[in-house]
């Protein structure tokens, strides 16, 4: 079972008049103490299901539809018994191709090597409708709705559908499984895998080499059977006159949850974050508050981690108003990180697209603002990365040069993992 603590990080003191309050919100679980009483809501370990969706579509002929067998059969041999699994082709359609009766089967060893026999016959040919394989997977998880259902979606391109139909079957996945996206090769966008990760709570990354895929697939199934506690919400209140400016996941990734809030009583909204497992997750808040007078604190918001309405941890947010200019100024240490990581997120997807618009001015400047973020954040990987897109010149100040040879995998690399993020120091 698992323990949630939060923790709370934040300045109160508003000037006079003052309405912005900013916090970040730190919840950690971690495994219970032997012997430790269980909340009947947990009481019970869920079932897990996985749905591994592998690309066919015409390009992934070659090496990539090969190693897409093999990854498909790592991941297969990752299950352990008892946990409810599929696996769909997709090409301008989905096909289940496993198992062969309707729902999902149950993983044992005569189940995964029959699956990994399916497997064998997977050939590339057709388009590529991201969208249909995504449905599919949606009625193949309401089969078992008592599961924690998790997905791991594989392209090699982009998606033939319209954003608006893929907005649509978003819509419908939303709450019903989570799923993380793997590109294989330079030819697949990185915005739209994020798209689909971010609305669907899972991540995206490149895997460079098809070769990579079998040990990148072992990884993701791992992480996804070791979380167990499913169906988790933050549920934020926020008193009467308040707005909710922002809400954003900013540890591990960068996720922005505004647009995610689903009202759940009173002056309550409740965020999803899928489920948890040993983790620890950091939220970024803004509250715009009705002002009160010189002297006064008061609740700017409650934030809840929720399953149903079992609450597993509560930090509470306040403001208070002070005419202390030295506190009102006052800068909160782990804030000013979380809002700088988001900045160098944002920097480099907008940096990027910059330098393939051909705006070498702009690119330069959004690159280099990268650059200094990461310096001051010492986030030495997101250094490297830029490393391989721009010259650094000056760290401390943000002078880059573009390179000219990029490689376009080093482009992608970067723009794929511009959302991870660095904790704060202690």
């Amino acid at each position: 079972m698992l323990v949630f603590t939060s923790e709370v990080n934040q300045n109160k003191y508003l000037p006079e008049g003052g309405t912005d309050v900013h916090a970040v919100v730190t919840v950690t679980a971690t495994t219970a103490e032997p012997g430790a009483p269980v909340p009947s809501a947990r009481a019970a370990a869920p079932t897990a299901a996985e749905v591994i969706m592998i690309d066919c579509s015409g390009s992934m002929g070659g090496d990539k539809i090969v190693e897409a067998r093999r990854a498909a059969r790592a991941a297969i041999d990752t299950l352990r018994d008892g946990v409810l699994f599929a696996v769909v082709q997709g090409e301008h359609f989905a096909k289940k191709i496993f198992p062969g009766h309707d729902g999902l089967a149950v993983a044992s060893a005569t189940t995964r090597e029959a699956a990994k026999a399916a497997v064998g016959p997977m050939r590339a040919g057709g388009g590529t409708a991201i969208g249909e394989w995504l449905l599919l997977t949606r009625e193949l998880m309401l089969t078992r709705p008592d599961a924690i259902h998790h997905a791991i979606l594989l392209t090699d391109g982009q998606n033939g559908q319209t954003e608006q139909e893929l907005d649509r079957v978003l819509a419908q996945c939303e709450g019903v499984f989570q799923c993380d996206c793997r590109g294989v090769g330079s030819d697949w966008q990185v915005s739209q895998l994020r798209r689909i990760a971010d609305r669907l709570l899972g991540g995206v990354a490149l895997v460079r080499q098809p070769k990579e895929m079998a040990d990148d697939f072992r990884a993701v199934i791992e992480a996804a059977l070791g979380r167990g506690i499913d169906k988790v919400a933050l549920r934020v209140w926020a008193p009467r006159g308040a707005d909710l400016v922002f809400l954003r996941q900013v540890f591990p990734d960068v996720v922005d949850l505004t647009g995610a809030a689903v009202e759940a009583g009173p002056l309550t909204s409740d965020f999803p974050t899928g489920a948890w497992g040993q983790d620890k997750r950091v939220y970024h808040l803004c509250v715009k508050i009705v002002p009160g007078a010189v002297g006064v604190e008061k609740l700017a918001a409650r934030v809840r981690l929720v399953v149903g309405d079992e609450p597993l941890a509560e930090a509470k947010v306040l403001a208070g108003w002070t005419d202390d200019v030295e506190l009102s100024t006052r800068i909160d240490g782990t804030v000013a990180h979380y809002t700088g990581q988001a900045e160098l997120a944002s920097a480099i997807q907008e940096g990027l697209e910059a330098r393939n618009n051909g705006d070498g001015q702009t690119a330069a400047t959004l690159l280099g603002k990268a650059a200094r973020l990461a310096t001051e954040a010492r986030d030495a990987e997101r250094l490297a990365l830029l490393e391989r897109v721009v010259e650094i010149e000056d760290p401390v100040t943000g002078r880059v040069r573009l390179r000219s040879d990029v490689d376009k995998l080093d482009e992608m690399d970067l723009d794929a993992r511009s959302t991870k993020t660095v904790p704060a120091p202690r």
